[in-house]
């Protein structure tokens, strides 16, 4: 038996290039490896390495246009054209076919990119004969909608390995399809769903296989990175979050020992950045810390570096395990606050002390950590006001500032007794913009988009000294794209407008709500720069004189 499992193309405004590996792939196929080494298994990874072209936005997105409107050449720019990220999907048809498989699995790993997976199935399925299964986190919040697809011949609900190795025994004659765990499969017009079991112990699990992919696919920066898991399931219930649909609420952490003879064997293989890609990697204190001190004492003189993307709690830091963390490798940190609302985060069952938080964060400033933070704006019931609460307080910490615009997921409890269609799965996600409510309007959303990346223009600046930001604005600086940031703030000062910078020139954005952008700056008072250095903003200056124009971006590089 032949089996080809898929990593399809997705079509949207960016594209998070360092976070493409198809680690839940290779876990399969490492699963098959073990328990059915007779079955030949080949992971293809369709969207990274694939390329991009423009694509017709979806009728589902359309009301974006009004503010994806310009192809914005500022430090300050959010999005334009509309992209196909990967392989198209008739060369995919035309590899597979020629590979001739039995079986071809296909993950649905986000739900805004549930139709990118069904298409790649419709158009392999329309070249080949053969059977069509489907998995990953979508598939689990969603099973009917995508077994529905007549391209579609079995999914997969909740962890994968188990599940995909008995279905390849019933397809071999081995079993019932009855008896496959977590199998939905269809009769007719009939669906059925079987109830999930226990996955394999997470000890158990074999290593993911990594061999069908160069080890120059994936890399943070100039160094080939690889996924590595510690756990799965997360013991909280943010309302936001659907995690739980696909690993449970059950924490299950593997041993040390593994985590370590893992990362010795990506390290002979030429991997030297480790991304840890858990729900909660710092859940268990003890365990955590232990590990850092084992990379320490395994890897001395090792050039190796660790982050965690997926972003870490800070209740679960302290200065011990900021030092071990930093001493392993880590030197990035991307935490996962939400809110600095206490009555906001209670709302959505988010546990987080905002106190706790900014003691943290001065804390890992002080180890040399550099720090992202990342807050949802558009929360349902969250206040304009609460939002840029949050905003000031990250403001004017040494952090930037990652705004997450909410979007609303299958299986999670904010979604609880709603019907979600499939323009909602399109709109599932943060370029759509697509929660509104009397209390933030889209263009609120927008506006602290962009305001963001304003402030963290300003934290990126190389100031040697505290400043005032009036006269950071009548300064010459020699590196183009500052001085083209400078440029859009003077004309904002001066118009009390903020300008596309366009390769036809400067054109207004009106979308961008500057009375929002003053009221942040004013109850800012000062930014703190990524070097500890601050920014007085809370005048932002009316410029008399423009000592720059640009009238041709494309002048710059």
């Amino acid at each position: 038996m032949k089996v080809v499992l898929i990593q399809p193309p997705v079509q949207d405004f960016y594209d998070t290039e360092i976070r493409l590996q198809p680690i839940g792939l290779c876990y399969l196929k490492a699963a098959v490896g073990k328990y059915l080494p007779e079955v030949e298994v080949i992971v293809k990874d369709y969207h990274g390495g694939g390329g991009r072209r423009t694509v017709p936005l979806p009728e589902e997105l359309s009301y974006l246009r009004a503010f994806y409107s310009m192809p914005d050449r500022s430090p300050f720019s959010t999005f334009h054209a509309y992209y196909h990220f990967g392989r198209t999907f008739e060369s995919i048809a035309d590899e597979v076919a020629a590979m001739n498989p039995d079986v071809v699995g296909i993950t649905a790993l986000f739900t805004p990119y549930f139709r990118e997976a069904l298409r790649t199935a419709e158009m392999i399925k329309k070249k080949v004969d053969v059977r069509v299964v489907m998995g990953g986190s979508h598939v689990s919040a969603s099973p009917e909608s995508m077994l529905s697809s007549p391209y579609v011949d079995y999914v997969i609900t909740g962890e994968g390995e188990r599940p995909f190795v008995e279905l390849l025994c019933y397809l071999m004659g081995k079993g019932a399809v009855e008896d496959v765990s977590g199998l939905g499969y269809k009769r007719g017009e009939r669906f059925f769903f079987n109830a999930a079991q226990n996955n394999y112990p997470i000890d158990e699990l074999p290593v993911p296989d990594l061999s069908d992919l160069p080890v120059d696919c994936y890399r943070l920066g100039r160094e080939p990175l690889a996924f590595v898991v510690t756990s799965r399931g997360c013991p909280q219930r943010c309302a936001f979050c659907s995690v739980h649909a696909t690993f449970g609420n059950n924490y299950r952490r593997r041993s040390n020992d593994r985590i370590l003879d893992e990362i010795e064997q990506r390290y002979i293989e030429g991997f030297r950045v480790f991304d840890f890609e858990d729900d909660n990697l710092t859940f268990n204190q003890e365990e955590f810390k232990e590990l850092c001190l084992k990379i320490i004492e395994r890897f001395p003189g090792r050039r190796l570096r660790f982050t965690a993307m997926n972003g870490i709690s800070h209740t679960n830091l302290d200065e011990d395990m900021l030092d071990l963390m930093y001493g392993a490798g880590f030197t990035h940190l991307n935490l996962s606050l939400v809110s600095s609302d206490r009555q906001v985060l209670k709302t959505v069952k988010r546990m987080s002390d905002p106190g706790a938080y900014a003691d943290i964060v001065k804390k890992a400033f002080q180890r040399g950590f550099q720090i992202v933070s990342y807050q949802i704006v558009g929360l349902p019931g969250e206040s304009l006001s609460s939002q840029i609460g949050t905003f000031v307080m990250n403001a004017r910490l040494p952090v930037l500032i990652g705004v997450s615009p909410f979007y609303l997921l299958p299986k999670t409890s904010l979604a609880r007794g709603l019907t979600l269609k499939e323009d909602d799965f399109v709109k599932a996600r943060l370029t759509a913009m697509a929660i509104e409510s009397d209390e933030c309007a889209r263009e609120d959303i927008y506006s602290m988009l962009i305001t963001a990346r304003i402030i963290n223009f300003l934290k990126g600046l190389d100031i040697a000294e505290d400043a005032e930001i009036r006269d950071l604005m009548n300064r010459s600086w020699a590196h183009e794209r500052v001085q083209r940031g400078i440029h859009i703030l003077q004309r904002l000062a001066q118009t009390g407008c903020l300008y596309f910078l366009t390769p036809s020139g400067e054109v207004p954005n009106g979308k961008f709500r500057n009375g929002l952008f003053f009221r942040i700056l004013k109850e800012t008072a000062y930014v703190t720069c990524l070097n500890g250095k601050r920014i007085t903003v809370a005048e932002f200056p009316v410029v008399p004189h423009i000592t720059h124009t640009f009238s041709n971006p494309d002048t710059f590089s």
